[in-house]
């Protein structure tokens, strides 16, 4: 694994000292860890929503398109 340093104004370091203590990490660099992972979450969530909208439109999405997808559900559920 590789190390970065990084430096925080003296505000900053208190509110990662609370988040670590406060929610259960163990050290700050797993804090900021979850936090580059979110990021990257968010990040790719993003991209895929941008892909979406930009790609055309499949049909309308009316009653009949979400009965179809809780057929999908439910035959996954069961089989």
């Amino acid at each position: 694994m590789s190390t970065m340093n990084i430096s925080l104004p003296e505000s900053l370091k208190a509110f990662v000292d609370e988040q670590v203590s406060g929610r259960g990490y163990g050290t700050s660099s797993e804090y900021v860890r979850e936090l580059i992972r979110h990021d990257q979450d968010r990040q790719r969530l993003r991209g895929l929503l941008l892909e979406g909208a930009s790609s055309p439109a499949a049909g309308p999405a009316d009653s009949g398109y979400f009965e179809g997808l809780r057929e999908r559900a439910r035959s996954r559920t069961t089989g």
